[in-house]
């Protein structure tokens, strides 16, 4: 499985699917939730709030509304809206995320910085334990893993790590 690092717009990539750092009730307000909420439609968030509570290491998988991905994959860091999150919730996340792609059967998956935002963690925390769970991590279907942020301090921080 290959890792890609990208610096830019996660609704702007080219992957199957795109993740979602969200809360366990699918509420999609701030941050990355927020942005794809606003670009995709009121329609993701309506899908994801009808198949929570997602538990803190599972993910579900909604439409992509108005994006061009074939879908949303939702897999939260924090139980509620803005709370802050660790390494292990994210660890939980990002391996749940990738367990759902390669199930579904996609190639392509992409993550933002997950936990970085309003979870406030530590960036290179966020990297080290969002690639170690990739790389730890084997796929059936999955080719592609793009790691895609518009921060730059994130983009540098999964550099190093990779």
């Amino acid at each position: 499985m290959r890792i890609e690092v990208k610096e830019g717009s996660i609704l702007e990539v080219d992957a199957d699917v795109i993740v979602n750092p969200a809360n366990s009730l699918g509420i999609m307000g701030g941050g990355v939730a927020g942005v794809i909420r606003r670009q995709g439609g009121e329609e993701i968030e309506k899908e994801a709030m009808m198949k929570s509570p997602i538990p803190v290491g599972k993910a579900v998988l909604t439409t992509a509304g108005k994006l061009p991905f074939k879908g949303v994959i939702h897999s939260p860091t924090m139980e509620q809206p803005a709370m802050r999150t660790n390494a292990d919730k994210v660890r939980l996340s990002v391996k749940a995320a990738l367990e759902l792609a390669d199930k579904e059967g996609f190639k392509s998956v992409a993550f933002p910085g997950m936990g970085t935002g309003v979870g406030g963690l530590n960036k290179e925390i966020a990297a080290k334990t969002m690639v170690d769970e990739i790389k730890k991590f084997k796929a059936t279907s999955l080719e592609r893993v793009v790691l895609i942020d518009i921060d730059k301090e994130m983009v540098e921080a999964w550099r190093k790590e990779v």
